[in-house]
């Protein structure tokens, strides 16, 4: 039997009135600025390693690629310029060389499959997590993960971003797709090799370590608050399902004002992310508000909640494996 159909697809209102008031429009000036803001602190860093506690010049770097893996992510959706091949070409310096991550890697998992099947079993990967701990069948079948569920979850957080450049990597390879490999390749080179000319091996070690220490846990605990412990579907039970419906009912936003967007990256911002995922970063505030008046309009549940309460209802979720 399908999950209850919750309310019927008036999504073309909603989008009317968020194109009316010119939040889907792309920014390709504020983007080009933060592009070239991004691209000038990583130089910047980088000619003046030598003048720089290696603990700090580490949090910058953190602060530096987080930003990258927000804008990469953003330039993706097309959220800056309308062409999409010209917007994959532009990812490249933020994902490729400054991060050693494949934009065709996420573009696949995220755009094509996260997007389009958003909580769907077989299809969204995303929440398959730990033998499927966050999906509503999540019996506990491996008795390993079972007993450490927790130390395996929470510790990955640590570890997420090494995992990403290993995915990318085992993507591009089999995909041979051989010109972003190498682009890949030019990051080690390009900013840990300058930094070993700049300030020796040892500091170097240290701000690679700590770097990604703080980076890893950074971007996942941001990631997990979007999907993990919401709604969860199968392709069957989806069918039923408007566009509307599916995005809303297996995303989470969470509450917060401009520095919680800043912090998340505008992934704080989930519901309206997914129902317009190329409405640029810096208006899905402005979104999400016309999404929580349309929602309480229609008497449409809106899933919203502070940042702590995510990660309670994620844990919460993780214990019923």
């Amino acid at each position: 039997m399908p999950k209850t159909i919750l309310y019927e697809d008036i999504f073309d209102d909603l989008k009317s009135q968020v194109r009316k008031a010119g939040l889907l429009e792309r920014v390709p000036v504020r983007g080009t600025i933060e592009m070239i803001a991004i691209l000038l602190s990583i130089a910047i860093a980088l000619i003046t390693a030598p003048y720089w506690n290696p603990i700090l010049l580490a949090l910058f770097l953190a602060l530096v690629f987080t930003r990258s893996v927000f804008v990469s992510h953003d330039i993706l959706h097309t959220q800056y310029f309308k062409n999409k091949s010209l917007s994959k070409k532009l990812s490249y310096p933020f994902s490729a060389l400054i991060l050693s991550n494949s934009s065709s890697w996420w573009d696949n998992k995220h755009n094509v499959n996260h997007h389009t099947y958003c909580n769907i079993v077989e299809k969204d990967e995303d929440i398959r997590a730990l033998d499927g701990a966050f999906t509503h069948h999540a019996k506990g079948n491996n008795p390993f993960i079972k007993k450490y569920k927790h130390l395996i979850f929470w510790g990955a957080m640590f570890f997420m971003f090494p995992a990403f450049i290993a995915q990318s990597y085992a993507f591009v390879i089999k995909r041979k797709l051989w010109g972003e490999f190498a682009l890949m390749l030019l990051h080690w080179p390009l900013i840990w090799g300058t930094l070993y000319y700049q300030i020796g091996g040892l500091d170097t070690l240290i701000v690679a370590t700590v770097m990604y220490f703080v980076l890893s846990p950074w971007l996942a605990f941001g990631f997990i608050t979007n999907h993990l412990g919401c709604e969860t579907f199968t392709k069957e039970e989806a069918k039923h399902f408007s566009w509307m419906e599916l995005q809303m009912r297996g995303s989470r936003s969470l509450s917060g004002g401009k520095f919680i967007h800043w912090f998340y990256g505008g992934l704080n911002t989930q519901i309206e992310h997914h129902l317009f995922p190329k409405a640029p970063r810096f208006n899905l505030l402005k979104v999400q508000k016309m999404t929580k008046d349309f929602a309480q309009k229609h008497n449409i549940p809106y899933f919203e909640t502070t940042p702590l309460m995510a990660y309670v209802q994620i844990n919460d979720a993780l214990k019923k494996y």
